[in-house]
């Protein structure tokens, strides 16, 4: 019996042609390369840190095993494409190791991403037999057994659902027979964040979290337990809980991109956009050093640049974030492609969606309607996420020019893509949740135009009942992580309608509700401080003010600027107000004593 632990190790290139990497972690300083040097003297990368986990197998062979243990540690860290590259280097090296083939076939499932290559996982379970019986008498141990029946049910037959459910039911068998056992608990975690495809859902998330942090609390440098644990509560109500975790994640594990912006997911949920930006820039870093290992372009678009994009416009460094769109534009626009699939819906998984997803987000929180960027023009063929998104913000556009037909031509068009998508996503014979949850943002977003309209005809009262609707809607949806689901955060538009229309106090209740839902948000926090000014609540503002004051205080002078005047603004009202007490003092004086 193999049982090994490990803190580092080297990913050799094998299988599809990984090399490894090491990014050592100064202390909160971030990563840094470190190179060897092979014997014709060329640098060549040294080891990767990506945590500690104890994994006992069956594995006849020490390097059988050490292979499986780095596989499974980037398994834990969502890295997909490398784990199975070790794994594949385990079975090469141990033809007839069982765990080696239950690893890859596990490479194929992402539960948290709805993602599953049935056919693929299948293939991999083959190569170790033909049937589960066959691969039932190829492990060695009980709980390779179970672990390898557990696969069986999710790789088996019925709907994708079904076979979810399943494995969830297999995994709590497993957890109750091997109750010790931490991988086995971290998979039935797993499997249960999986169960609603992606979708949040607070009770089976809460139960994931609480199974996770029991591993974290026994191995706080178990990469998978801090990992899931972060899902768990990876919303504003919860996710003070997985702070921890965060922070001994990007420790433990600095050399996988994913895990150093996974703890990005906590910082974002804070409104902590600091940690957010080193977060997600060391992330970058990271994944763009595994590129070049496979000679392939450093990335300025994707998942990562997204948040880090964001990120930025919450600090105020609009030039920082424009800087970072113009890199991704430009690589796109070389790369000149639309998207091979039209119903690609996650616009991480498309340069172009990506692209336009970070224009659509530059605009929204910039408000530069008239700029240069907002005249960009993209390549979208018949994508329907990025033809969404486009249409939107033209539609936004029309609204700050004041043009009401022409908000009203872009709503025709952006209903007539949804109308479409919706047939499409509705015909299927297995509907993804994550397709649903899409087409209720749609519904949002929607209604938002509509308000528009109302907006470009100087009707803000009327705007502000509709966007009160588009914040009904949005708030009966489960919580998506990240960077507003909804592009265009429904409170914050209630608000700002609201505060157009004179009603402060409505207004600065609006902007509240939107803070809850995003923590700390700029924009948010500011329509907050202009409504309690307005209303003289000037105590309430200048608060409101202060907290902006310390997100902004790297922002661009411009930026800081809008903060600046309105703080001026607070601090003659406030003044005014002690002036005028000081001025009646004297009167309430002499009213006191001829009352005596």
């Amino acid at each position: 019996m193999m049982a090994q632990s490990f803190g580092s190790f080297r990913l050799r290139r094998i299988g599809m042609g990984i090399s490894g990497l090491i990014l050592s972690l100064a202390l909160l300083g971030g990563s840094t390369l470190a190179w060897a040097h092979d014997e014709d003297g060329r640098a060549k990368p040294a080891a990767r840190v990506l945590g500690t986990i104890h994994f006992p197998t069956g594995a006849a062979s020490a390097e059988a095993q050490e292979a499986f243990i780095r596989g499974m540690l980037l398994l834990h860290l969502f890295e997909y494409d490398f784990a199975r590259a070790e794994f594949l280097q385990a079975q090469e090296i141990e033809s007839g190791f069982a765990m080696a083939y239950w690893g890859e076939a596990m490479s194929y499932n992402h539960p948290v991403w709805d993602e599953q290559d049935q056919a693929a996982g299948r293939a991999a379970l083959a190569k170790l037999g033909a049937s589960p019986q066959e691969r039932q008498v190829a492990a060695s141990q009980p709980v390779e057994k179970a672990f390898l029946q557990a696969i069986d049910e999710l790789y088996g037959s019925g709907t994708k659902a079904e076979r979810d459910r399943a494995y969830t039911r297999a995994m709590e068998q497993m957890a109750a027979e091997f109750p010790a056992d931490h991988e086995v608990r971290l998979f039935h975690a797993l499997s249960l964040l999986g169960l609603q495809a992606g979708v949040r859902d607070i009770p089976l998330y809460m139960q994931a979290t609480a199974i996770a942090q029991s591993v974290f609390s026994e191995n706080p440098q178990h990469p998978g337990a801090a990992h899931y644990l972060i899902h768990g509560v990876d919303d504003p109500e919860h996710a003070v809980l997985g702070l921890e975790a965060a922070r001994a994640l990007a420790i433990m594990a600095p050399d996988a991109g994913h895990s150093l912006h996974m703890t990005s997911h906590i910082f974002t949920a804070l409104g902590m956009w600091d940690d957010v930006v080193r977060a997600n820039r060391q992330a970058i870093k990271v994944a763009n050093a595994m590129r070049e290992l496979q000679d392939e372009p450093a990335r300025h678009w994707g998942h990562y640049n997204f948040w880090l994009l964001y990120g930025y416009l919450q600090q105020g460094r609009v030039d920082k974030a424009r800087d970072l769109l113009t890199k991704a534009n430009q690589q796109l626009q070389e790369n000149g492609k639309s998207p091979e699939d039209p119903m690609i819906l996650d616009p991480d998984r498309s340069e172009l969606g990506s692209v336009v997803q970070m224009w659509a987000r530059f605009l929204i929180e910039t408000r530069q309607w008239d700029s240069e960027i907002a005249s960009w023009k993209f390549n979208m063929g018949d994508a329907y996420d990025p033809n969404l998104n486009f249409s939107f913000v033209q539609a936004m556009r029309a609204v700050h020019d004041s043009s009401p037909s022409l908000v009203a031509q872009y709503l025709q068009q952006f209903r007539q893509i949804k109308d479409e998508l919706s047939r499409l996503v509705r015909a299927q014979d297995e509907i993804a949740p994550t397709d649903l949850l899409y087409l209720d943002r749609l519904a949002v977003l929607e209604q938002e135009i509509v308000a528009g309209i109302e907006i470009a005809r100087g009707e803000y009262q009327a705007a502000a009942g509709i966007a009160s609707e588009a914040s009904r809607l949005e708030g009966g949806m489960p919580y998506a992580f990240g960077p507003p689901f909804v592009d265009l955060p429904s409170a914050e538009l209630w608000g700002e309608s609201l505060l157009t229309a004179r009603k402060y106090v409505d207004a600065a209740a609006a902007f509240e509700e939107q803070l809850k839902r995003t923590r700390l948000r700029s924009r948010s926090l500011l329509g907050l401080a202009r409504a309690q000014h307005r209303a003289g609540h000037e105590a309430e503002a200048s608060y409101s003010l202060e907290k902006l004051a310390e997100i902004w205080r790297r922002a661009d002078p411009p930026v800081e600027a809008e903060r600046d005047e309105l703080a001026r603004e607070v601090a003659q009202a406030i003044s005014a107000s002690t002036a005028e007490a000081v001025e009646a003092a004297p009167e309430v004086s002499q009213a006191a004593k001829q009352e005596e």
